[in-house]
């Protein structure tokens, strides 16, 4: 079974709108039509005023509609024209349009007349407009004598068209010999007669093909007139010309052209009468002659000239008024006017009206018994007759009926039979024409009938209104009721809204609106049903629409449009710009879910609609996009106010590209002295366009704006032309002026040259000036060219010198300058620093003294002094090594210093200089010093070597860095279980002179750690560690792998190890969560393994960390990662330095000599029993240990 789906909303509009037609109306349905009886209907016909060509075939249109379909007659001017009697006429088949047959012989005048067609069925009689048949007249122009127009410069003419008169009017036009149109204007003019009229005539008038044609277009004729001649005089010739055929010439001689008043062509007189149709055309004109040619102005007494419907054509000439209303009535001015005058003309416009429709009869269908009325309600001016005919015979002589009564405008029927089924006429008619109207009344008895479709679908939106049809017919009007579902009890209630035409309506669909709905319709003459489907959908919403967007020129960017939609409904998604198509640009990619511009262009800027439709809705949202660049350049730059110092530049702003812009930037060109290089002048706010510009003296300047907005900066605009100031004296002399020597016997004087446009004359030069400081002597001057360094030679040594350098050019000097104070060259110093006093505070820091040298001796400006130190031998070695002299520089008239980085238990040599810009004077005597003591560096190695079951060898290397004299190694070493506790701790001291030792009694198969440092007098150096495991009893060993080779053994290890394992992670979790053990309670409780008393337990010790620096005092103690792979422990390499003691090469100090910072050496710790161990136990070790 097929279902039809349309919109709901849809379905019932046209049937509701035939509803309120009449009582009852019967549905546009093609198959209804087929079948009810309808009295004719004049579908076709030919216009009242029918004008026919001449030369082909004349067609009078006739159609009608009717059941049973009407037949058709004709009268002609008022009586019956048979057709058969006339071979040249012909009645189309199943039509009433007659055909004349013009082309065979016939003649169109024969054939003149009003005609009348007449539609006629059983049930009544329709008729047509009076129709009348005139052919078209195009009759050739009269003969005539043309005498040619001679007519003075200045006077007015009026060429006579006078066209035949034909039917329809032709249409005038002028034109000459070559078939162009005469040129018009205000002072020659066409006027609507079709005469061509000239206010004043001019010598270029003259022309003797003046030719008037009328086109006839019912023909597609023209017409020519015969050409009309026109000479213009001039009042010079005119005069010579009657002097030589007249003998008094005191009429025309010395009257030039005189200027005249307006005086109207057309309209004579100063007032006229026009009457013009309701809705027609309002043409009002005039034409008026004068010199000069006459303006002309319409004016309405009383009123104003309605608006949107008034024009003015042929140069104001002429008032054109369309659509004119009786409220057009009045008098209208037309008013000329030049400079000598003024005349005006009134015309009374009157409007009038053919009769027009206020109420046309409309056709009525009733049932048997029923009432009903036809109106017909016209107007017009004057006010037109009203008159009725049935089936197109005047009322009055109509077979009577009695359900009608005659009430002037109004036919009221009665409790109407089927026998009252007939065509009225309707005729009101006034002088100016006639309105005909037919209206059926049409009495018919049906049973009810459905036109709707059984089983329609109707599919709405959620939340949207329901609109079920019904569509139906029947007479009487049947009732119509309406069930939901089977079984379903009659819809009542405000939520269902039942219209007159059969539609239920459900204002708010909801979900449970969807299911089976019954429509039943019946009156007194049956009953019928039917049934019909709902489906209410999800809406179509856009989820994620499209955002306003900003984009720089040549970017991308992409609006989002994610939907959400009914399963059942397919969604097209359809992108707009600015409510119209995208461009046909591969740049637009339009995805299924975005639109995507690439490379955006300026065009692009504008409003995006993305819009979704499916069969039941649509939804659609918008966004704007907006392209923004760099502003365009400014342009039209302009210079105004020439001063001699200043000048007014304004611009005109470029496209500010939707980004505003926020400053301008001005730039000037100097193209007498930097031609081609642009510099930076000002900068104003972005709302202002001139600016007055400050101007230097003797500069070619052009001028450039640069327009800067957020997104950046125009490119420049073209440069302003050249303006030239006049040359001064320079207003600056150079800067940074300076007097330095470059030899003791030398003073350099230099400055910054002036640039170009501060010159602000041509000849640039300096007037360079000097003298001594402190003694009486006179400035020496010396003017050099455009140059910047001037050299003073035969200078006493760093002597104090005045010295200005002072700007001149052409026009004379720059104000005075200001002075400076320089210095001739240096030499270097000539005494050395005495009383050099060494004080050593520690075995790696001492601090030296020295006296001061006398200024006078320093020959320049005191720097510092530099203090040179270097080793000389170390105190516990005898062998040389290679010199390696340092340097530390103390700033300004220091007079003491800290030597930092010392090695102990050295000696070592300094001297001290003093430094100048020049160099560094003699040194001073070298002193000696020596440093104490100290700790030694750890042992240069530490190796384990040779176990066995109860012993370990040791051998190890004396300290690279002994710092002092060996007293001493010291050894600890302590067990290790495996848990990783660690057992007592046992010390040996051991002499200075051995290189390795045999520990003995030691436990078999037991890891051991070791502790190892050398002594001085002083105290102990840092220690290195290491580990090692003496070797298991090789009985035991035979033992251990008998019983592992046992089943229950192995089991046994597995579960074991398995424990273990869970034990460590466990134990893993706890430590990384901040828990502690008993191990690290032990390191708590006894923190030094000196103190720490020995005690007896099972074998097992405390946790152990390495001890070797300070570094790695918290990292854990890894299997194959404690020791290098030879088993040697490197030491940590503890030498001194001096980075942080002075200024240049080593370190720096306060400004009282002091050191900055502290300088220490690093120690190792002592070991400690029950250190914590920053990783879990490893298993390997644990099992080993076990084992």
């Amino acid at each position: 079974m097929m279902k039809n789906s349309i919109s709901a909303s849809k379905a019932s509009l046209v049937f509701f709108l035939y509803q309120m037609i009449s009582a009852l109306d019967v549905p546009l349905d093609s198959k209804l039509l087929e079948e009810l009886s309808q009295p004719p209907t004049i579908t076709q016909q030919s216009p009242k005023d029918y004008i026919v060509d001449p030369r082909e075939n004349i067609v009078i249109q006739c159609e009608a509609k009717g059941k049973p379909p009407p037949s058709f007659s004709w009268t002609r001017n008022g009586t019956h024209f048979d057709i058969d009697k006339d071979e040249q006429v012909t009645m189309k088949p199943n039509s009433g349009t007659l055909v004349i047959n013009i082309m065979n012989g016939g003649k169109a005048e024969a054939y003149e007349g009003v005609y009348q067609c007449t539609a006629r069925n059983e049930r009544g009689a329709a008729i047509s407009n009076n129709i009348v048949i005139r052919p078209s007249r195009s009759p050739l122009w009269t003969k005539e004598k043309l005498e040619p127009n001679q007519v003075r410069e200045g006077d007015s003419l009026v060429l006579h068209c006078r066209p035949p008169v034909g039917l329809p009017p032709p249409i005038i036009f002028w034109m000459d010999n070559a078939f162009q149109r005469l040129p018009q204007s205000e002072r020659v003019s066409q006027g609507l007669n079709g005469d061509l009229y000239f206010s004043n005539v001019q010598p270029e008038d003259t022309r003797e093909d003046y030719i008037c044609y009328a086109r006839f277009n019912h023909t597609q004729t023209i017409q020519q007139k015969q050409p009309i001649s026109v000479k213009v005089f001039s009042m010079d010739s005119l005069n010579d010309t009657i002097a030589a055929n007249l003998s008094d010439t005191d009429i025309y001689g010395a009257k030039p052209v005189t200027e005249r008043p307006p005086i109207l062509l057309t309209p004579t007189g100063t007032t006229s009468n026009k009457v013009e149709l309701r809705g027609n055309v309002l043409l009002l004109e005039c034409i008026a002659a004068g010199l000069p040619t006459p303006v002309i102005r319409w004016i309405k007494e009383g009123g104003e000239l309605p608006a949107n419907r008034t024009f003015f054509e042929n140069f104001k000439k002429t008032l054109k008024i369309i659509d004119v209303s009786e409220a057009d009535s009045g008098n209208y001015k037309c008013i000329a006017r030049n400079i000598l005058g003024s005349t005006h003309h009134v015309i009374s416009v009157t409007v009038k009206a053919a009769p027009y429709w206020i109420t046309a009869p409309r056709n009525l269908v009733l049932s048997p018994g029923e009432d009903g009325t036809l109106i017909c309600r016209a107007n017009g001016n004057p006010k037109p007759s009203i008159s009725w005919l049935a089936n197109g015979v005047p009322i009055a002589i109509a077979p009577e009926d009695p359900s009608r009564k005659v009430d002037g405008d109004t036919i009221i029927f009665s409790a109407v039979q089927e026998r009252s089924s007939a065509v009225y006429q309707c005729n009101a008619s006034n002088e100016y024409g006639y309105l005909l109207a037919n209206a059926f009344v049409n009495v018919l008895a049906e049973p009810p009938r459905i036109l709707t479709p059984a089983n329609k679908l109707y599919q709405v939106i959620l939340d949207s209104p329901a609109l079920i049809d019904c569509a139906y017919f029947g007479s009487p009007k049947p009732e119509i009721e309406w069930f939901k579902g089977v079984k379903g009890s009659i819809l009542r209630g405000n939520e269902y809204v039942f219209h007159d035409n059969g539609t239920l309506e459900i204002p708010v669909a909801q979900k449970d609106s969807t299911g089976t709905y019954t429509c039943v319709a019946r009156n007194e003459l049956g009953k019928i049903q039917n049934e019909v489907q709902l489906e209410v959908k999800d809406p179509t919403m856009i989820i994620k629409q499209p955002e306003y967007k900003v984009i720089q020129r040549y970017g991308h960017v992409s609006f989002e449009c994610i939907i959400k939609h009914d399963s059942t409904l397919i969604p097209t998604v359809i992108w707009l710009k600015d409510n119209d198509e995208l461009p046909d640009d591969e740049r637009f990619l339009v995805g299924k879910d975005n639109l995507t511009i690439m490379n955006v262009t300026d065009k692009d800027d504008g409003t995006y609609t993305c819009i979704v439709n499916t069969t039941l809705d649509s939804v659609s949202a918008s966004a704007v996009l907006t392209v923004v660049a760099r502003p365009n350049p400014p342009f039209d730059l302009e210079l105004t106010g020439q001063l001699e110092r200043s000048i007014e530049l304004s611009w005109i702003p470029g496209d500010e590209n939707n980004s505003p812009i926020t400053s301008f930037v001005i730039e000037y060109e100097d193209g007498l002295h930097e031609p081609g290089v642009w510099h930076y002048q000002t900068e104003v706010p972005g709302s202002q366009t001139t600016v007055q510009l400050k101007l230097s003296p003797y500069v070619n300047y052009s001028f450039r704006v640069i327009a800067v907005n957020e997104i950046g900066r125009s490119q420049p605009s073209e440069p302003s032309e050249q303006y030239l100031t006049k040359s001064a004296n320079p207003d600056e002399n150079p800067s940074n002026v300076q007097g330095i020597g470059s030899e003791p016997d030398n003073l350099v004087i230099t400055w910054e040259s002036l640039k170009g446009f501060q010159s602000n004359g041509p000849g640039l030069q300096y007037k360079v000036s000097w003298r001594q400081k402190d003694v009486d002597d006179e400035w020496t001057s010396v003017v050099v060219a455009n140059v910047s360094k001037y050299i003073v030679s035969g200078t006493p040594t760093f002597v104090p010198y005045e010295i200005k350098v002072q700007a001149l050019n052409d026009l004379g000097y720059a104000p005075e300058p200001s002075e400076v104070i320089g210095h001739s060259g240096e030499d270097l110093p000539m005494v050395a620093p005495g009383n050099v006093q060494v004080h050593v505070i520690n075995s790696t820091l001492a601090k030296v003294h020295w006296d001061p040298v006398p200024l006078k001796s320093v020959r320049g400006h005191l720097q510092g002094y530099k203090v040179y130190y270097w080793k000389v031998q170390s105190l516990s070695r005898r062998s040389k090594r290679h010199i390696e002299k340092k340097i530390l520089t103390f700033r300004g008239n220091k007079t003491f210093g800290m030597l930092p980085g010392l090695e102990p238990y050295s000696s070592y040599k300094l001297n001290v200089r003093v430094v100048n810009g020049k160099g560094e004077g003699p040194a001073s005597p070298d002193r000696v010093f020596k440093t104490p003591e100290g700790v030694p560096s750890s042992p240069s190695f530490l190796k384990i070597t040779n176990p066995t079951l109860d012993s370990l060898t040791l051998e190890w290397g004396s300290p690279t860095h002994p710092n002092g004299v060996l007293i001493s190694y010291i050894l600890k070493f302590q067990p290790i279980n495996n848990t990783h506790e660690l057992g007592p701790l046992v010390e040996i001291r051991i002499p200075a002179n051995e290189s390795s030792l045999i520990l003995k009694n030691l436990n078999y198969s037991t890891r051991y750690k070791f502790y190892f440092n050398a002594q001085t007098s002083v105290g102990s150096g840092s220690q290195i560690t290491e580990e090692a495991v003496t070797i298991m009893d090789e009985a035991m060993a035979s033992r251990q792998v008998d019983i592992a080779t046992q089943g229950w053994f192995i089991g046994l290890m597995c579960a074991v190890a398995l424990l273990i394992l869970i034990l460590l992670i466990v134990c893993f979790i706890r430590r990384n969560k901040g828990g502690k053990y008993p191990v690290k309670e032990k390191e708590d409780a006894h923190a030094d393994p000196e103190i720490q008393p020995m005690k007896e337990d099972d074998g097992t010790f405390g946790e152990y960390r390495s001890l070797e620096s300070d570094a790695e005092d918290h990292k854990p103690l890894k299997k194959g990662s404690r020791t290098p792979s030879d088993r040697t422990v490197k030491k940590e390499d503890s030498d001194d330095s001096l980075v942080d003691y002075g200024e240049g090469v080593n370190g720096q100090f306060n400004e009282d000599g002091s050191f900055i910072g502290q300088y220490s050496g690093k120690k190792e710790k002592e070991p400690a029993e029950g250190n914590e161990s920053s990783e879990a136990p490893s298993p390997v070790n644990a099992m080993n240990s076990f084992v």
